[in-house]
């Protein structure tokens, strides 16, 4: 298992938007809507994850893992902000691959910020995609939660996509994918983020698998 991270540049897409949205997809963009407005990340769910727009499903990850990451989440936040007080700061864990999110005042707490998160026990990569900026309004934080559940929303709608594979997380216009997935699964998934209108830029934060590893997981079936 090795980790992918590819930072891809995407125009607006021009494909129509997804199919109508489930009722309970609906759910989880109000209940992320919420979360936006706090600030906060989504919690997690034993036996299952609540993806970051709010949807409650299983993933490919143990439950002690799930514990393990919801940890490192918690820690790595509560050090983040104790360095950067005028910043807005997001850690988000999957399978300990660690992506932080948000703004700080300067390059200093940015570096600063990425050290003390990757110094929580159990990290085994950090992603610093923190930005050097005014923090973001909640009316633009709302807009991101609402650009996480469609793009959600999509892989659900989508026939061959696993969606309870991913973690959906938008910051800026900008979607980040999270998960254990095969490459095929991978490639796909960003295909479809491609298509939700907003979506300026994709970037994959994903352990990659082997289809093998894959069908062993599913008790072999593919």
């Amino acid at each position: 298992m090795n980790l992918n991270v590819n930072v891809s540049a995407l125009t607006r897409s021009k494909r129509p938007a997804p199919p109508r949205l489930r009722g309970w997809v609906l759910a989880g963009t109000l209940a992320s809507s919420l979360l936006g407005l706090l600030g906060g990340c989504a919690p997690l769910l034993l036996g299952g994850a609540v993806i970051g727009t709010g949807i409650v499903v299983t993933d490919r990850r143990t439950t002690g893992m799930q514990l393990e990451d919801k940890t490192i989440e918690t820690k790595g936040e509560s050090r983040a902000r104790g360095l950067a007080t005028l910043g807005r700061i997001n850690v988000s864990s999957y399978n300990r691959t660690v992506l932080i999110t948000g703004e700080v005042p300067g390059e200093t707490e940015r570096a600063t910020v990425e050290r003390a998160v990757a110094g929580v026990e159990n990290v085994r990569t950090v992603i610093n995609e923190l930005a050097v900026a005014p923090n973001l309004s909640v009316a633009q934080r709302s807009s991101d939660s609402l650009l996480g559940a469609k793009v959600k929303a999509s892989l659900v709608d989508a026939k061959d996509v696993a969606a309870n594979a991913y973690r959906v997380i938008a910051e800026r216009g900008v979607v980040y994918l999270m998960g254990r997935v095969t490459e095929r699964e991978a490639t796909r998934a960003v295909e479809l983020a491609r298509s939700v209108p907003g979506v300026v830029k994709v970037v994959r934060v994903l352990d990659i698998i082997t289809e093998e590893e894959l069908a062993a997981m599913s008790g072999g079936k593919k």
